[in-house]
């Protein structure tokens, strides 16, 4: 059996929205409940592709704590909260304020972010162009801090014996990337930078794991990607770089707050922010330690973590007018291309400061 991971990701919800309601009316059929509910991570399981990516997505629940006592963070696969979450570090802080954390791995942006809009998250991170997808489809999100530029971090890929050489090349080929990705901004400026149309190319619309399977087995004649996914497939595959994003997109990781959670608990939100600076300025000369301490957290060569991490821009940064400016910029981009279905405004949901954090 398999389903699309659009189509998981849409069922989990669903699925946690039926649990927070059945779960009001009484302690026999939540019991129930939360039998099926078990059930039914095993049926997701044995049905998934990749099994521990599905799994790891599921939204949690803890029986006897109090939900307002719990701090709901989701996180990647590799970066800042990735490695906070395996250094305890935060959990520690929250425990002397009488709160816990629950942590839900997910695997990319656009499915962290319609956890977040179905009140499943108070907290996670995302590339550059998922927030504006969730934006458009009314999700309560709010940017707080983003990472400084990265786009080494990304690239387009073609497999090493490929004859496609440079961007024009891909004109009329089949790209595979995870729809609303970070990496479908530069796909879209690659191709415009080459004068090719995004209408050029033929996108093929797959998660990461997926993707990689198809790249390796040439069904699709390019990938876009990110690290660790690109590393990974580098060391894997001796994959060619086609581009990076290098002088066409920047490549920031954002920070995302709830509205509800930012407004209801700024103190909450201080601390995540404060711990995120943290673990990144303890990371920075580390990528040796990183790599081995998120390897098996994330199931990812502690090898291929490791050239994530020194390829990886570090430092928390707050929401400028400029960098509201590009996310402007791209969100109109997208309008323009019909693949958001209207105009938004960033600046109604971005905490912007013109200082930078102590």
């Amino acid at each position: 059996m398999f389903l699309n991971q659009d189509k998981f990701s849409a069922l989990i919800v669903r699925w946690h929205k039926a649990i927070k309601l059945l779960k009001q009316h009484s302690s026999k059929t939540f019991t129930f409940l939360f039998a099926v509910s078990l059930s039914l991570s095993l049926i997701i399981s044995a049905c998934s592709p990749n099994n521990s990516v599905i799994y790891a997505s599921l939204p949690s629940f803890s029986i006897g704590k109090d939900p307002e006592k719990v701090v709901r963070i989701g996180h990647q696969k590799f970066g800042s909260l990735s490695l906070l979450r395996a250094k305890g570090d935060l959990e520690e802080k929250f425990k002397s304020m009488g709160l816990s954390v629950r942590w839900n791995q997910f695997p990319a942006g656009p499915q962290l972010l319609e956890a977040l809009n179905a009140g499943q998250l108070d907290f996670g991170h995302a590339g550059e162009t998922p927030p504006i997808s969730a934006q458009a489809a009314g999700a309560p999100l709010l940017y707080v801090a983003s990472s400084p530029p990265n786009p080494k971090g990304e690239a387009i890929l073609v497999p090493k014996d490929s004859q496609i050489r440079n961007i024009a090349d891909l004109k009329g080929k089949k790209i595979a990337l995870n729809k609303g990705s970070n990496v479908h901004y530069l796909v879209v400026q690659a191709l415009a930078k080459a004068n090719l149309k995004y209408s050029d190319i033929q996108t093929v619309f797959i998660p990461p794991d997926d993707a990689r399977a198809a790249f390796e087995q040439k069904k699709v004649d390019a990938w876009a990607i990110w690290d660790p996914y690109f590393a990974a497939a580098e060391q894997a595959t001796g994959a060619r770089i086609l581009t990076d994003a290098t002088n066409i997109v920047e490549n920031r990781e954002f920070l995302f707050a709830s509205q509800t959670f930012a407004k209801k608990h700024p103190d909450r939100l201080k601390v995540v922010l404060e711990e995120i600076k943290k673990v990144d300025e303890w990371a920075k000369p580390r990528p040796k330690e990183v790599a081995q301490i998120l390897s098996p957290l994330i199931g990812i060569d502690a090898g291929v973590l490791e050239q994530v991490a020194k390829r990886r821009a570090y430092g928390l940064e707050l929401i400028t007018k400029e960098v509201v400016a590009y996310q402007q910029r791209l969100a109109d981009t997208f309008y323009r291309l019909k693949l958001v279905p209207k105009k938004i405004d960033v600046s109604q949901v971005a905490m912007v400061s013109d200082q930078k954090p102590n």
